[in-house]
């Protein structure tokens, strides 16, 4: 298993770490299991975030008493200094900790500096000067944003969307943070989970100087993961023909079901429905075609156009249309004109 350097930190961690936001949906128990077996199997690399309900505190659970043993990222959406320190004290409480590894504000709109009157970024140099933080990150999901927290010079380690689907942009964006002697952490692995062959996420990932946090659920994803501390990938033709032919079929304007749109004001799944042609064709048909789903698409024709999961979405998508493409797709399924 490759070693990756985050940049100026100095982290040097196996190129294979954990995404905590899905732990959210499963039992203390469950999660502490996961993540216990996650640092057995090789994993010593840990992200998660203010905004992942409980998150914190099953990491904070797994871990007690061995806190020295892994590293922990985490991250505050605040948008004022109160907040800022208020989030961070939840966060140090939860995680059971006195410190962390590396801190981020969270999927920002802007690139915080010092003297622009928010304070945020003064609040991070404090954090790390009373030793409450190691290490000051950020998260993006505009490219344009991402390429000016690079310029600035002023953020150790950037997270952003990384994976097989990535434009020549976005693996530019990549070698400048390499350049920049800035750690480059890799979110959306999987593009929301829509790749679905791990031997290929991988392959494509270990090409470049980016830590991957795979979102794990369950124990087969786990073990998926973990089998690669076994075994070598490494990009081959055979892989790059496949990556390519999945890149002609899902580049362009696709839903990555982050959720940041939510919650939708008339009830829609929004992060689900939006992409719902994607995953209908990816995962065993008979999971979307059930009559809860078939209801759950339907609840798009009571759209109103609020427009609001439009200034939510972090990949300025035309969020509207795009569900409504996504049900004339599945009506045309249900109706047996599309074959899948």
């Amino acid at each position: 298993m490759r070693e990756i350097v985050l940049g100026k930190t100095g982290i040097r961690v196996p190129q294979n770490a954990f995404g905590a936001l899905p732990i959210q949906r499963v039992s203390l128990e469950m999660a502490v299991k996961l993540l216990r077996g996650a640092y057995d199997g090789g994993m010593r690399f840990f992200d998660t975030a203010r905004a992942y309900s409980d998150s914190e505190e099953k990491m904070g659970a797994a871990f007690d008493g061995m806190r020295e043993k892994v590293y922990i990222s985490s991250k505050t959406m605040a948008k004022t200094p109160e907040k800022f320190w208020e989030d961070l004290e939840t966060t140090l409480r939860n995680l059971r900790t006195d410190y962390l590894d590396i801190y981020q504000f969270h999927c920002v709109q802007q690139c915080y500096k010092p003297g622009d009157g928010t304070g945020m970024y003064e609040a991070m140099v404090e954090a790390k000067k009373q030793g409450k933080i190691r290490h000051i990150g950020i998260t993006a999901h505009l490219i344009g944003v991402a390429e000016e927290i690079v310029e600035s010079g002023l953020y150790e380690t950037l997270q952003f969307p990384f994976c097989y689907l990535a434009t020549d942009r976005d693996i530019a964006l990549v070698k400048a943070t390499e350049e920049a002697g800035m750690g480059f952490i890799a979110m959306k692995g999987l593009s929301g989970g829509l790749l679905t062959n791990s031997d290929a996420c991988m392959a494509f990932m270990s090409q470049y100087n980016a830590l991957p946090i795979w979102g794990i659920q369950r124990e087969e994803e786990l073990a998926q993961w973990l089998s690669f501390f076994d075994k070598d990938v490494k990009m081959t033709d055979e892989i790059a023909a496949f990556i390519e032919a999945d890149r002609r079929n899902l580049m362009g304007d696709f839903c990555r079901g982050c959720g940041y749109c939510m919650p939708c004001t008339v009830g829609i799944q929004i992060n689900n429905c939006a992409r719902m042609s994607q995953l209908i064709r990816r995962a065993p048909s008979e999971n979307f075609l059930s009559e809860e789903w078939q209801a759950n698409m339907m609840q798009i024709e009571q759209c109103v156009d609020c427009g609001l999961c439009k200034t939510r979405c972090p990949y300025e998508l035309d969020t509207p249309n795009l569900l409504r493409k996504n049900l004339a797709d599945y009506k045309d399924i249900l109706a047996g004109k599309v074959e899948l």
